[in-house]
């Protein structure tokens, strides 16, 4: 009798887990429901006034939330950077959608001038309901085009000859415009995923507060369909990524610190100016004796960044939309499914802080290992790989040339954060910048083990 009750319930309890992984697996019609919140107010950074009416001054979390009837994913996306525990938001939408964890991205655009607060988790929990609200039938698809805005940053000093940061055309740089679209049976836009790599850096130590070029694509875009979609814009392999032209940026920088405002050349004196030296040091811990933080910037320097940065906006969210209009291949019903893991490689320590800023080699010591979180979630044919760290690109280019998917997005600075860094590909170990100085992860353990293990991740858990 007692065999028998043990049984039975065995026996319920596989019927349990069969049921649990073909509802997770199984292939059913898609709704999808997106929001934005701004989140202006929660920022800590000088305000400028703003331009228009939207503009990247103003800050945003986004949210799509997608439902096939067996289960949901949540893509949620932040102007900025993430403040938030991911374990703990991410439990908390779990809860309030009924949604598998490993179905969650939170992502940051990495703006380096948003200065989000601590309190985004309200703000977060807000746009995902209000997304959740607003599912309807839809239908998604997926397309690239290019744009040439970025530009490997890891380059020599033409003067010092030592590694500096710098536009080095002749780096690794992946000028793919990823988009993934969902639309509507009438083909009207509900939302966008857009994913391009290139940092967010145009109004670093300004005193700026902006989305930077993110916030500047995503609002020309949403703007353009009357504002009746959502356009959420994500970071791709960006570690070693600027924007090709910064002289708007620098020239705020100068303007703050009494420096002469540059020509076409930007020179050592505006980037390594004593306003950006003070910045450092004071995120760094360093001393800060005979260091000060100068005044406003000048109206007619904040005036042409301002005005640049929506051009950047502008070029890349034009691309964008010409991408959107030219996908034809839509999918109604797709099979949802997300999985992660967490990645163990043993650590290093540079030594030589003061040295990490001057492209002097590093002295480097054993230390901590590093977790890497890395996962995939895949909406029908399209598969969104994903790390928790800012990573070079090369990884994401031999990712995407690896994955058994062609429509393969790589999102980084999602799902939380690691200790490791930069996390740079085997052959940067040998260059002095600041990324590379930085990195925590032992030569010869992240290459190989981050690629194979997320392209392992798309063939175990995507079908096509």
């Amino acid at each position: 009798m007692k065999g028998s009750i043990i049984a039975r319930k065995i026996g319920l309890l596989l019927i349990f887990i069969t049921f649990s992984f073909s509802a997770f697996s199984q292939k059913g019609p898609l709704k999808v429901g997106a929001a934005r919140v701004n989140v202006s107010g929660l920022a800590q950074l000088s305000i400028v006034p703003p331009t228009g009416k939207y503009t990247h001054e103003d800050l945003f979390v986004r949210a799509i939330v997608l439902d096939n009837g067996a289960t949901r994913a949540v893509l949620i996306s932040i102007d900025g950077n993430i403040r938030s525990e991911y374990d703990k938001i991410s439990a908390m939408i779990s809860r309030e959608l009924n949604c598998p964890v490993e179905n969650i991205l939170l992502s940051g655009t990495h703006s380096h001038s948003a200065g989000l607060s601590e309190s985004d988790e309200d703000a977060i929990i807000e746009v995902v309901k209000k997304a959740e609200a607003s599912l309807r039938h839809a239908q998604v698809g997926f397309g690239e085009g290019k744009a040439w805005l970025n530009v490997n940053r890891d380059a020599i000093d033409k003067t010092t000859r030592k590694w500096t940061q710098a536009a080095n055309p002749d780096g690794p740089s992946d000028k793919t415009v990823a988009v993934m679209l969902f639309t509507d049976f009438d083909g009207n836009p509900i939302a966008g995923y857009m994913n391009y790599a290139m940092h967010p850096v145009n109004g670093y130590v300004t005193g700026i507060r902006s989305a930077d070029y993110p916030g500047a694509a995503c609002r020309h875009i949403e703007m353009s369909f009357g504002d009746d979609m959502v356009m959420m814009f994500t970071q791709g392999a960006s570690g070693d990524q600027n924007p090709l032209w910064l002289r708007p940026g620098t020239n705020v920088i100068a303007s703050r610190t009494g420096t002469k405002i540059t020509g076409y050349e930007m020179t050592r004196e505006v980037i390594e100016s004593p306003l950006r030296d003070y910045q450092i040091a004071k995120r760094r811990g360093l001393s800060l004796e005979g260091m000060t933080e100068h005044g406003a910037p000048t109206a007619e320097t904040v005036d042409v960044l301002n005005r640049w940065i929506d051009a950047l906006g502008m070029i890349l969210g034009e691309e964008a939309i010409r991408v959107m209009t030219n996908i034809n291949d839509f999918q109604t019903e797709v099979k949802i499914r997300g999985a992660r893991e967490t990645l163990m490689m043993p650590g290093r320590v540079n030594i030589n802080k003061e040295g990490e800023f001057k492209g002097e080699p590093g002295v480097f010591e054993d230390g901590p290992d590093v977790n890497v979180g890395i996962g995939v979630l895949g909406i029908g044919n399209i598969a969104l790989a994903n790390i928790s760290a800012e990573i070079y690109n090369i990884f994401g280019q031999k990712i995407k040339a690896a994955s058994p998917l062609s429509k393969t997005i790589f999102v980084t600075l999602t799902n939380g954060g690691s200790n490791s860094g930069y996390i740079i590909d085997d052959a940067s170990y040998n260059k002095n910048t600041f990324q590379v100085l930085g990195n925590k992860i032992q030569p010869g353990h992240a290459e190989t083990k981050i690629v194979e293990s997320i392209v392992k991740l798309i063939e175990k858990h995507v079908e096509d």
